[in-house]
Formats: C-alpha cells, structure tokens, sequence
C-alpha cells in the first residue's frame, strides 16, 4: 500500500525513533562503566538480552541523525510539494553526507570489545553450542606404556623430538611417572640449557636423556656444584664435555664421591695427578661404576699373572679398559699369548693391545 505526501513524515519519524532505541541500546551493551559516547547516551555497566548488531546499529543511527538535520532546514509547507526529493535524494547528496559521518565510531567500539571480560567457564550455554563442542578423548588411567600420553603431553613431545626413546624410559615405572608430572619449561629447559653450557651437543642429548632420565630429579645447582668441581681438579671443558657424554650417570655422583674416587686411583695406581686425570677422562665409569672388579683385577696381574707394579702402571695408561676387563678373559687370553705362543712379559707390557683382541683358544 502507497504512503501519501502526508504520512511519510509521520513514517520517517517513527523508524527514526526505532533507530535510536537501536543505538541506545548497542552503546549500554558494550560500554565501560560512566564512558559517554555519543551525545545524550552515558554507557551503564548492563547486560542486554537483545541480539545487538554493531554495523547495522551504527549505520541505523547515522542516518537517522541525517534525516533528522534535513527535516529540521525544511518547512512544513514545502514537505507536500518535495516529497519525491526528500525521498530520493541525489547521489552527490549522499556522499557528501556520507563524508561527514565520523570514522572513530568503528574503531572506538573494537576497542570496548578488546576491553570486554573474558567469558566464565561456568557460563550457561546453549544446547547448540554444547553440540559443537568436540572434547579431547580422556587420559587413560593407568597403562604400560607412555604412547597412550604423548597426545596429551606436551613434554613427552617435545622429548620425542630431541630424540628421547620413551620405549626404554617406560620400563622403569618411577621415571614415567616423574616425566608425567614434569612441566617442559619449567623444569626441564633449564635441564637442556645447563646440559648444552657442559657440552653436550645437540645431536646427543637424546641419548643422554635416554640413558640417564634420573637427571631430572636431581637439583640443577647440585649439577653445577660438581661441574664446578671438576673444573677445580683442572679438568678442562673439552675433558668434562667427554666424560659426561661418555658416562651419563657422572653428574648424579655427589662431589664426596668423586672425590674419593680420585683419591682411590691416585693411591691405589700410585698415578700422578695429570696421569690419574688422563685415566678417567679416557674411561669415565672408573668414577661411577663398581671397584669390585677393578681391585679384582689388579690381583689378577700382580698374583696370577705375574707382573710388577711398574708394569701394571704403564699398561692401564695405555689400555684403561683392562682395569674393568673380564676376569676370564684376561686369564684365558694371557695363556694363550704368554704360554702357547710363548711370549714374554716385557713385550706384552709394550705392546698390552694383546688383551684387547680375540683368540681362537
């Protein structure tokens, strides 16, 4: 149904109403508490259950607003007779009043919505909503192995890509148990950074791990206590560096420990220091294995095998392996060497490569 010449004013003022209830309502809903934004509207810390819409809002009101300045300039008598101009006004009328609208409105209410609280996870939602949540599957609450974890854990990931092999770590229950608690930067990037500071390179830190897991339970200024010590002993980076990668298990020895078994290969070899410093980093386990075989063994080539101390002396240096060499075997190959090919032992102390190699006895 057409609107007459005399109801169109009547209609414009009545969307123009609905309008500004629309924008009235946009501000109270994401405002900050006594901020003013547009004149005649303070913004009220308010929740509104209507769905706002902030383009449209904005653009409602705008126009609104510049229906409202061209029907103030026009008088009642000319309302009848330009009609049709009030209703289509030219294009270059509409860009210029588009011109004159305000840009900052746009960005001021992003930054009231950047201001906005987060939403309580105790909030009410919908049963749409709830329908496109997807749940991450739940923890399993017990298993053998840490594959069923890794998903969910961004440490064990991050351990899978150092090169950890999380296939052995599993096999001792205390060490999974303490990976899952662990939190990757909290307490173990500064692990890795400390690991790096001793020399270990990149490449090997995943071996490292693998072997010696229990380094995570260990405090890490107790760590630099015996590195520290170490260094003390004149045991240059490099030689430290070695020592650790060859044996993992070195820096969980308190610095007691180390120290006596420094002291016991010096006393015991009756080695100098550099010669005692030169054994150990050559064979590091001589620090953090058993001295049962190595005290075995030292009876085995004074008594059974018949060599002096001097000798003793010179082939440990030179070969630190047969210090922990099986027993059987030192004996069997000496009898072999010594007895069937009747080599004397002068020549097996120059040249104590002979224990290192296989016979046919």
């Amino acid at each position: 149904m057409a609107l007459s010449a005399q109801q169109i004013p009547r209609w414009f003022n009545s969307a123009k109403l609905r309008s500004l209830i629309n924008a009235a309502q946009l501000t109270k809903c994401f405002t900050r508490p006594g901020r003013t934004l547009l004149h005649g509207f303070s913004a009220q810390p308010q929740i509104s259950s209507d769905n706002c819409f902030l383009q449209w809002g904005f653009k409602t009101y705008k126009t609104s607003s510049l229906w409202n300045s061209s029907e103030s300039t026009s008088s009642s008598s000319q309302e009848n007779n330009s009609t049709q101009s009030s209703l289509l006004p030219s294009m270059d009328e509409q860009s210029q009043k588009t011109q004159k609208i305000p840009s900052f409105d746009s960005e001021l209410f992003l930054e009231e919505l950047d201001e906005l609280p987060p939403l309580s996870p105790m909030q009410p939602i919908s049963e749409e909503e709830a329908i496109q949540i997807i749940a991450d599957p739940p923890l399993p609450p017990a298993s053998f192995t840490l594959r069923d974890y890794v998903d969910h854990s961004e440490t064990l990931q991050k351990l899978v890509l150092l090169g950890v092999d999380l296939s052995k770590i599993e096999k001792h229950t205390e060490a999974a148990n303490l990976l899952l608690r662990l939190d990757f930067e909290k307490d173990i990037k500064q692990m890795l950074l400390f690991l790096k500071d001793v020399g270990i390179k990149d490449n090997q830190l995943g071996a490292f791990l693998t072997k010696n897991h229990a380094i995570f339970s260990e405090d890490l200024e107790n760590l630099k206590i015996r590195v520290a010590y170490l260094h003390s002993k004149n045991f240059s980076k490099a030689d430290v560096a070695q020592m650790v990668t060859k044996a993992p298990f070195l820096l969980n020895f308190s610095v007691e420990r180390l120290d006596n078994r420094l002291g016991f290969f010096q006393k015991e070899l009756e080695l100098s220091v550099k010669k005692t410093r030169d054994l150990v980093v050559r064979l590091p386990r001589l620090l953090t294995g058993s001295l049962e075989p190595v005290k075995e063994n030292m009876k085995v080539y004074r008594l059974e095998l018949g060599f002096k101390h001097n000798e003793i002396q010179h082939m440990i240096t030179r070969i630190p392996k047969m210090l922990t060499a099986n027993k059987r075997k030192l004996t069997e190959t000496f009898d072999f060497v010594h007895n069937v090919m009747s080599i004397p032992h002068h020549i097996i102390v120059k040249f104590p490569q002979f224990f290192n190699r296989k016979y046919r006895i």
